[in-house]
C-alpha cells in the first residue's frame, strides 16, 4: 500500500492530514509573489509543514485508505501502523524518509526530525493550471541621446522671410464695390417690375370671378320635356286555399281547444291548429288542412287507424 499517495490526495482538500503515531502534515496558503532579482513569478500555493507532536488518530487518513483500498477501517489502521513503524525505524537509524510529492524527513545531530517540503506539486486547487515563470528583462532604447546627436550633426539655419507685395488688392477691391453697386440697382428695378405685374394680374382675376358669379346668380333652368309619372302597383299576396280540414274535436272553451292543440303537437302533429268559432259556438281543432279532397281522405284513414277513430273531415 502506498501511504504517501493517500496523504497527497488528502492534502488537496484538507489543511491537516494526521498519520496516527507518526505526525501531521499541515498546509498554509501563501499569495503569489515575485522575486525581483531573477524576475520570477510564482502563483499562489499551499506550503507544507510537518508537526511530529500531533499523532492522535482523527480517522481521516484511515477512512480514506479503507475506502480507496476497499478494506475495513480496522484493517486500514493496522496497515498504517505497519508503515509508521518502518518510517520510525529508518529515522532512528539516521536514514531519510521520503514521502513522494509531499516532502522528505531527516534527522539532525540532535536527533530531531527535520522536514523539507517538496515543491513539485501545488496543492492549492484555485491555482490549477498556473505555473511559475521567468520574465525576460525589458530593454529600453535611449532615444534622447540619439536625438541630441542628430541635432549636433544637422544645425538649424534661419532664413529671413521676404515681404510680399499686396498692392494689387486695392484695385481688386475697387472693382468689387463697383460691380456690387450696379448689381444692387438692377436687382431693385427687377423687384419693382415684378410687383407691378403681380398687382395687375390679381385685379384681372378678381374682375373675372365677379362676372362669373353674376352670371350664375342670373341663370334660370328650364325643363323642355317633362318626365311622365311612374305608377307602381303592389301585388297583394294571394292566400292559398285549403278548404279540407281533418277535425280532431270541437270545444266550447277556447282554453280547452288550445290544450288539445298543444297535446296534438306534442304527439307529432305539428300542423294542428284551431279554426274560428263556428255557428254552433264551438272551436274546431284540426289535425291539418289540405288543398285536395284526395289528400284529406287519405290522411283521415291513416289517423283513424293510428290515433283517433272519430276523426272526421269538414269541407268549407
Amino acid at each position: 500500500m502506498l501511504l504517501e499517495k493517500h496523504i497527497s490526495d488528502l492534502l488537496y482538500r484538507y489543511q491537516c492530514v494526521t498519520v496516527p503515531g507518526f505526525g501531521a502534515f499541515l498546509t498554509e496558503t501563501v499569495s503569489a509573489h515575485v522575486t525581483g532579482s531573477a524576475s520570477s513569478f510564482f502563483p499562489p500555493k499551499k506550503v507544507i509543514s510537518f508537526n511530529a507532536n500531533v499523532k492522535n488518530n482523527d480517522g481521516l487518513l484511515a477512512n480514506h485508505v479503507a475506502l480507496q483500498e476497499k478494506m475495513s477501517y480496522e484493517l486500514a489502521v493496522v496497515k498504517i501502523s505497519e508503515i509508521v513503524n518502518e518510517w520510525t525505524y529508518l529515522l532512528q537509524n539516521r536514514n531519510r524518509v521520503v514521502v513522494k510529492n509531499v516532502g522528505e524527513i531527516s534527522v539532525n545531530n540532535e536527533m530531531n526530525w527535520v522536514f523539507e517540503p517538496a515543491n513539485t506539486v501545488n496543492y492549492l486547487t484555485d491555482s490549477f493550471g498556473l505555473s511559475s515563470f521567468i520574465s525576460p528583462e525589458i530593454t529600453r532604447e535611449v532615444l534622447k541621446k540619439e536625438v541630441e546627436a542628430l541635432e549636433e550633426k544637422a544645425p538649424i539655419v534661419f532664413t529671413p522671410e521676404r515681404k510680399k507685395d499686396y498692392s494689387y488688392l486695392k484695385y481688386a477691391a475697387v472693382f468689387v464695390v463697383m460691380f456690387g453697386a450696379i448689381g444692387g440697382v438692377g436687382f431693385g428695378y427687377k423687384m419693382y417690375n415684378d410687383q407691378q405685374i403681380e398687382t395687375k394680374t390679381l385685379a384681372v382675376q378678381k374682375n373675372v370671378q365677379e362676372k362669373v358669379q353674376q352670371q350664375i346668380q342670373e341663370a334660370t333652368f328650364l325643363i323642355s320635356t317633362p318626365v311622365n309619372a311612374v305608377e307602381l302597383t303592389v301585388a297583394t299576396p294571394v292566400e292559398e286555399k285549403m278548404p279540407y280540414h281533418l277535425i280532431a274535436g270541437a270545444y266550447r272553451s277556447e282554453e280547452n281547444a288550445n290544450k288539445a292543440i298543444a297535446e296534438l303537437k306534442s304527439e307529432g302533429f305539428e300542423s294542428a291548429k284551431m279554426l274560428p268559432l263556428n255557428k254552433h259556438n264551438l272551436f274546431p281543432v284540426v289535425y291539418a288542412s289540405y288543398k285536395t279532397l284526395e289528400e284529406a281522405q287519405l290522411e283521415r284513414k291513416n289517423i283513424q287507424k293510428t290515433h283517433n277513430a272519430e276523426a272526421w273531415l269538414m269541407i268549407e
